[in-house]
């Protein structure tokens, strides 16, 4: 029988970057929750809970500090009836600490300071916090629980330091955000700190887009022999009670409910819809607007568009060529009218022609070439922005990760829009979400037409065109732009790997040609290891060689 049980809830909560006020509101709404509906001893709180995370070179600024420090003090006196673990950026001695303090009943029970900082892939923590130096350990219900936060997990002296401390339980607050298959590693990572010190662990994580950034959620519970007895939905916001009996001197949580694992379409999906959304609300947008083409990549930004706003705040427009096939016409209208989208069909020819003889003088002689497919693509960005100018809509980019990789879009044009959901898709991956979109569709219908995903894709900008005309099939170009994006290999390495050497060459050599695109173009949610934006920095003027 326990001698003790502490009710620990965890606050899987959607917080805003620089919203101050807002995000202290949101914690003390869920201290009382969990105080008056869950009855609970201990609330978790998100890493960096009062300024967001993360918050980059807002730190820098006094007036960030000046807010936060006021947060704090507000936490710390209207906090009464439970203890809240709540991180924020602390400013002291100089320099700024990754922290969370514990309070209850206007006292402050601990501070500490967050003893590893990553500073790979998204992070770059080094460049605004100073390190920590010590366990810190508080005691509720009689039992000792050791604090720890994010990277702290995934190194084992943090751990091991608040174990000898006396830790009977860690407890560890995080803003950790999704990539493919990231929930299996952090659960993995758990385990191994479970092995280095028998202790169990309450994990509880952020929650929410933040510009390229998604917080998945996904808190858990492991106990001392390293099994999951509980985990929480990813992409909702909760509350949610954890158990932790005392029995024989050892913290002992009880199993509870245990959300399954998400397939990996259904895991992605999520994250771009949540990643939409966050977007478009925490920028106030009323809307979105996008282009609607008739092939798949657009069909499925308009999918996740209805699935994260609605279908009353998307607009699509149609805005056909000479070139524009009547299947592409028809499936477009098909897919606005099963969606219940606004949709709308402009024709670009007087517009194509009209800028054609404007320049017929300049370009007498020359031959048509990408020159003429790009100026479409350009006139039908032209009249999004101003659908996005007039309206207030926000124009959402439909690209793919491989065609931003090998620079197969349109600066200025296909390009333009303030958000891209898909570019961290693959072309394989589109298509393997939009039959996971279809599959979860009503019975009697498909959000996405068949015959989009069926069809070989084309840019449509000359007669008969394909997507093979001018890059691999896409099963090949994918491979070896994920040997190369994420795996960092050379050509001899991919070659080695079984793909046709020239053509290894060739798409590498598309990639560093067009790192000024991509250097231009807008955030979109990341959903692998290796995305292009603030994980990819490859320098646009270089005189390195593929070969």
């Amino acid at each position: 029988m326990p001698t003790s049980t502490l009710r620990i809830a965890l606050a899987q909560l959607n917080l805003f970057v620089g919203d101050v006020s807002g995000n202290t509101q949101r914690v003390l709404d869920a201290a009382a929750r969990a105080r008056d509906e869950l009855k609970a001893d201990l609330v978790l709180m998100p890493e960096l809970s009062l300024s967001g995370y993360p918050p980059e070179d807002l730190l820098f600024h006094t007036g960030l500090r000046r807010q936060v420090e006021s947060a704090l003090k507000r936490v710390r006196e209207e906090t009464r009836g439970i203890a809240a673990m709540v991180g924020y950026p602390e400013y002291a001695d100089g320099a700024i600490y990754n922290a969370a303090t514990v309070v209850r009943d206007g006292a402050q029970l601990a501070n500490y300071r967050k003893q590893e900082l990553p500073n790979y892939k998204v992070f770059d923590e080094k460049r605004y916090f100073k390190h920590g130096n010590a366990a810190q350990i508080i005691e509720l219900n009689g039992i000792r629980i050791g604090l720890l936060i994010c990277e702290d997990i995934w190194e084992p002296r943090p751990a091991v330091a608040a174990k000898a401390a006396g830790a009977q339980l860690l407890v560890v607050i995080n803003g950790s955000p999704y990539s493919l298959g990231y929930q299996d590693r952090r659960e993995s990572v758990v385990r191994d700190r479970v092995r280095d010190t028998a202790l169990p662990v309450v994990y509880v994580n952020l929650l929410g887009g933040q510009d390229e950034l998604v917080f998945d959620g996904g808190s858990f519970v492991m106990n001392a022999a390293g099994q999951v007895v509980q985990r929480v939905a990813p992409f909702v916001e909760r509350l949610t009670p954890v158990d932790i009996d005392l029995i024989d001197g050892k913290a002992v949580p009880r199993s509870a409910h245990i959300e399954p694992s998400l397939s990996e379409e259904a895991s992605v999906y999520g994250a771009l819809v949540l990643g939409v959304r966050d977007y478009v609300e925490k920028h106030r947008f009323p809307g979105v607007v996008l282009g609607l083409s008739g092939g798949v990549d657009s069909a499925l930004t308009l999918a996740i568009a209805v699935d994260a706003l609605g279908a009353d705040r998307v607009h699509v427009v149609m805005m056909p060529s000479r070139y524009t096939s009547q299947m592409s016409l028809d499936d477009a209208a098909l897919q606005a009218r099963t969606l219940g989208v606004r949709y709308d069909v402009i024709s670009i020819e007087g517009m194509f022609e009209a800028t054609l003889g404007a320049l017929q003088d300049v370009f007498t002689g020359r031959e048509p070439d990408t020159t003429e497919e790009n100026i479409q693509a350009r006139i039908r960005g032209v009249l999004l922005m101003a659908i996005s100018n007039k309206t207030g809509r926000m124009l959402v980019t439909t690209g793919n990760k491989s065609e931003m990789a090998v620079g197969y879009a349109t600066l200025y044009g296909d390009m333009n829009g303030g958000f891209a959901p898909i570019k961290d898709c693959s072309k394989m991956l589109v298509y393997r979400l939009a039959n996971y979109r279809n599959a979860i569709s009503p019975a009697d219908t498909k959000a996405i037409p068949q015959r989009v995903i069926d069809r070989p894709p084309s840019a449509e900008l000359r007669p008969d065109q394909k997507d093979s005309d001018s890059l691999p099939p896409y099963e090949v170009l994918d491979a070896i732009l994920e040997l190369f994006i994420e795996d960092d290999l050379s050509v001899d390495e991919i070659t080695a790997r079984g793909f046709d050497r020239a053509t290894v060459g060739r798409v590498l050599d598309m990639v560093k040609r067009n790192e000024y695109k991509r250097r231009q173009a807008p955030p979109g949610v990341r959903i692998s290891d290796r995305a292009f934006g603030r994980d990819w920095r490859y320098p646009i003027t270089s005189g390195y060689r593929t070969r």
